[in-house]
């Protein structure tokens, strides 16, 4: 797709899924053939909240993202820790420079070295700009692996600032997007429930609006705090909500 193209189909599509499908393909078109997006909400200065609640959208293989993510490598990642304390994009040229000279702790080291053994060696990190000191937004453009860091920098040289402005879009529209983050998912009853309960209704009221008992009520609003991992309503209407799954328009 041209510029333009992309730009009117990332601004009309509905799901996650459309969006996501059409940014690798395009992506790939430039070399970067494996992506991994991560967004937080509740980023402290110690931590990057509980990995559940991450927004994560790629195209990695299960195999890759069990090392990285999962076992929790991600944390130790150089690229990360850059994308954390800058906005805009970086190549990965600093891995090999800091290779070279010895600059990386064990764990990074680590990281480098688990990133080596699955081709993960040439591309660039884009990090977003932030919309508040709890939000951090990034992703991993992975070259494929044909292609060396002196080959995706030439790309980058003729293409990058129409990569950028395409990588700050879909971010943009991600984080309007409903996402639903593995066993966090809610019911349409539950979802409905918890609606109401924004409104400022009581159980009550919500009982005589969705023509069911305060019970079942109640019921509804327990597995809501279940699936989304709160203690309380106030938390499991907030956390639907920043995850857009609040009033979703159903298919």
């Amino acid at each position: 797709m041209t510029l333009r193209d992309y730009l009117q189909y990332v601004s009309y599509s509905k799901t996650l899924e459309e969006l996501w499908d059409a940014h690798t393909r395009q992506m790939a078109d430039y070399g970067f053939d494996r992506l991994l997006y991560g967004y937080t909400q509740y980023r402290t200065a110690t931590s990057l909240g509980d990995p559940e609640d991450f927004v994560i959208l790629t195209n990695h293989d299960k195999d890759y993202i069990d090392g990285f993510l999962h076992s929790g490598l991600y944390f130790h990642a150089p690229m990360l820790k850059w994308a954390l304390d800058h906005e805009g994009a970086a190549s990965w040229r600093m891995l090999a420079e800091m290779n070279a000279s010895q600059a990386m702790t064990r764990d990074e080291r680590r990281v480098y070295d688990f990133n080596a053994s699955k081709g993960v060696m040439a591309g660039y990190t884009v990090s977003f700009n932030s919309v508040s000191i709890r939000t951090k937004g990034a992703i991993s453009l992975c070259a494929r692996e044909d292609l060396s860091q002196d080959d995706i920098d030439a790309v980058w040289d003729e293409h990058g600032q129409d990569i950028l402005l395409m990588n700050n879009v879909a971010h943009l529209k991600i984080m309007n997007l409903p996402y639903t983050a593995p066993n966090r998912s809610l019911t349409k009853r539950q979802r409905e429930a918890l609606q109401w309960v924004g409104d400022g209704k009581t159980t009550q009221d919500i009982a005589l609006l969705m023509g069911l008992t305060s019970a079942t009520v109640e019921k509804h609003l327990r597995l809501a705090r279940e699936a989304l991992s709160v203690e309380t309503t106030a938390q499991a209407v907030l956390k639907a909500a920043l995850h857009n799954q609040m009033f979703v328009v159903e298919a």
